[in-house]
């Protein structure tokens, strides 16, 4: 038998967190939107301006908050896929000091909603390098890993592409679809996560 969900690495349970949070905080916001919403036109961070969404504005930032949160553990349980090898265990160090500083940039997003534009901006800016970085870092180590599925890690490099893309563009669609892959990459590592080390 399985180990019990209490038991499995902090990655797998962590990550589910993130992605259930997320998707709940953000789409009960956009439900609460006044008006029409298109992620062609529409930033992320518009459904936490309290002038654009009065009433969903609240949920959205609290979101990211509690989101934030939840990639701290996330980010910890990396450990598990450390090996002897001091290059690939660095560079998971790496990606997990650029992880812990996304996370708490994310939460920075929350408390700093569109209200507090200069602000928001910088935290912003912050998450998506952050994030670039991580997914570059993690993938360069973990390709080569005996456990580690290398189609996650071709996905990885497509969605740091697309975050890329973002960086370049600054447009509000590839805010959405790096957002969203993003969580796709955190879904399928805490998928493997658990088959590599949660039996």
């Amino acid at each position: 038998m399985g180990r019990s969900p209490l038991k499995w690495p902090i990655l797998c349970t962590a990550g589910i967190a993130v992605i259930v949070f997320y998707c709940i905080f953000t789409f009960t916001s956009l439900a609460l939107f006044p008006t029409p919403y298109t992620p062609v036109k529409n930033w992320m961070s518009d459904l936490g301006n309290s002038s654009y969404n009065p009433k969903g504005a609240a949920v959205y930032n609290i979101g990211c908050i509690i989101t934030g949160l939840a990639l701290f553990p996330f980010y910890a349980g990396v450990h598990e896929w450390y090996t002897d090898e001091r290059w690939r265990k660095r560079l998971l160090i790496g990606a997990q000091i650029f992880g812990f500083t996304s996370a708490f940039a994310l939460i920075m997003i929350g408390v700093f909603s569109e209200d507090y534009l200069a602000q928001h901006i910088f935290w912003t800016q912050v998450f998506y390098i952050t994030i670039l970085v991580v997914l570059i870092l993690a993938n360069i180590s973990l390709l080569t890993h005996p456990h580690f599925m290398r189609p996650i890690g071709y996905y990885g490099f497509a969605v740091a592409l697309i975050n890329l893309g973002f960086t370049i563009s600054f447009a509000p669609l590839f805010e959405w679809s790096t957002t969203f892959t993003a969580l796709g990459y955190v879904g399928l590592l805490a998928y493997n996560t658990f088959k590599a080390f949660g039996n």
